[in-house]
Parts: structure tokens; sequence; C-alpha cells
């Protein structure tokens, strides 16, 4: 079978599935921009057969899969639509690891890290985030349920690089999908610091990922945590001086969401050992969102 068999020389050819979606749009983007061939797949996940046929078609070096069910608008749907949720988190997801495994090609799987909350071992504010090796504790919301199930599964698979995002944040500030975006539109929110993912940053550090061909699950948020009320001061010092929200309680919060909603801090080492450049979460929402997107005269 031989892992990584045709991968280790010759030209990058990545076979990339979610071409709607957003990460999956700027992975596209970026190849461009780095002059990588790629193909987005047209097979379903759920479709063994038609995975085939795209891996037979593309003769990809790497297959990387953003595609997944997150909800629309956001994770409560899942709760009402448990069936075409694990049909493509949990079904789709192992169907393209197993597929890739056959055929020695990794995968590399965004994946989540909305399956931890703080809890005694990892207090709010301590600073002591929750390993790549440690257990999912967070099963409040199904898709993160689903989530913390494949993860599991998928650690048996050799092939796979798993990385867990969290509350994806990018310099597009009009992008629906944007945590930045999502908050400054809520009429309340909390106030609990989280690790984050910086897409401008990640993003082409997962490249970089399947080039050194890493494999395994990986935090894959920026080292630190930042609050909700840091991001929108930080937007109101950026861009909009006017900006005014409202806090309210996790109690408050229960009431107008089904399902509960994960906080947690990832403990970033092991991607921040392999890529020592990555800033951490305030310098890079400075550098790569605030910066670009600056309004105002501050700062």
């Amino acid at each position: 079978m031989g892992i990584l068999a045709d991968s280790g020389s010759g030209p990058l050819k990545f076979l990339i599935y979610g071409r709607t979606g957003w990460i999956g749009g700027l992975l596209g983007q970026l190849c461009q921009q780095q002059g990588i061939d790629f193909v987005y797949g047209s097979g379903r996940l759920e479709n063994r057969t038609s995975l085939e046929a795209d891996i037979a078609a593309v003769k990809p070096t790497h297959v990387f899969n953003a595609a997944g069910v997150t909800g629309r608008p956001n994770v409560d749907w899942c709760e009402s639509h448990k069936v075409e949720t694990i049909r493509t988190n949990v079904v789709g997801t192992l169907n393209l690891a197993d597929v890739c495994r056959e055929r020695g090609l990794i995968l590399i799987n965004y994946a989540t890290g909305c399956i931890f909350e703080y809890d005694s071992a990892h207090p709010l504010n301590s600073g002591i985030g929750f390993k790549e090796d440690e257990i999912p504790n967070f099963i409040g919301s199904f898709y993160s349920k689903t989530k913390a199930m494949v993860e599991d599964l998928l650690k048996n698979y050799e092939n796979v690089c798993t990385l867990r995002v969290r509350m994806p944040i990018s310099s597009d500030l009009s992008n629906p999908r944007n945590f930045i975006t999502k908050i400054t539109r809520y009429e309340k929110v909390v106030d609990i610091p989280n690790s984050m993912t910086i897409l401008d940053e990640l993003l082409p550090i997962s490249i970089e990922m399947a080039k050194r061909n890493l494999t395994g699950i990986w935090n894959f948020t920026n080292p630190g945590v930042v609050s909700h009320n840091e991001i929108l001061e930080m937007y109101k010092q950026f861009i909009d001086p006017n900006l005014t929200w409202k806090n309210f309680s996790l109690e408050e919060q229960a009431k107008v969401i089904v399902a509960p909603r994960s906080n947690n801090e990832m403990d970033a080492t092991k991607l921040k050992t392999e890529f020592p450049e990555l800033l951490s979460i305030k310098d890079s929402l400075v550098k790569h969102v605030f910066k670009p997107n600056q309004k105002t005269s501050a700062a």
C-alpha cells in the first residue's frame, strides 16, 4: 500500500473537497497564488465510488477535506437534522479517509476543536490548554458529538492529518461565517476567552503541512486566547469607533440557542514547535485582520 507513495517527490497536485465552503474556497485561492495544481472533487463524500473515480481521474499527491455540515445559520441546525449530519461528518469523512489510505494518500482533514470545554483540569483563564492526546469532554451539541466520534475513529488512520479549527476568523469581514462578523452583528454576546484560528495565517501553514507529509492530530489554533469583548474592542479601535455591544451570561445565552456552545483553550505547543513563526492570537488578529482593514487613525 505504501503511505506517501506518490507525495514525496515531483510536482504537487491537490484534490480538494468543499468547493462551496469557506475554507475550501480559500484553499483554492491559495493554491492559485502559490502555483499549486489543484482540482475540486466532484464526488459526494458519502458515495465511495464517486471518491474513487475522483482520485483515479485527478491522480493527486494529497487530498484535502474542507467539506462538512456545520449547519445554517449555525450548529443548531444539526440538532434537527441528525441523519444528514452523520452522513457527511461521520460516514463521508471516514469514506474519504479510507479511500485515501487504500491509495497511499495523505488526507488533510479540517476538523474542529469545539469538542472540549473548560473543566477543573483546564480552568478558565488558567493558561492550561487541552492537548492533542486528550479525550474530548464536550458533547453538548450534536455537531460536536459527531466531530468527536469521527476524530476518535480517524486516529486509527495513519494517513490522516486532523486539524482542529476553532472559531475561524479571516480578513474578509464581510463573510457571514467569520467569527468577527458574527459577533459584530449579534444583539448580545457572551464574553469568554477562547482559542481561535486566524485563517489568513493558518491555511498557508496547512498547505506546508501537506508538503511535509505531517499526519496525526494537531490543535490548529493560534497560541493563547482572546475574548469576545477583546475582539470587539479591537474592532472599535481599528474599524468602527462607534461600535457598541451588550454582554449576556451563558445562562441567558442558553435561552436563545438550541444547543450549548463549546468554550475552551487549546494548547498550540505542537504546532508552534513545528512552525516557530506562528503568531499569538492577539498579534495575529492585529497583523492579519485589523491592520489590513483599518479605517481609523488609531494605533
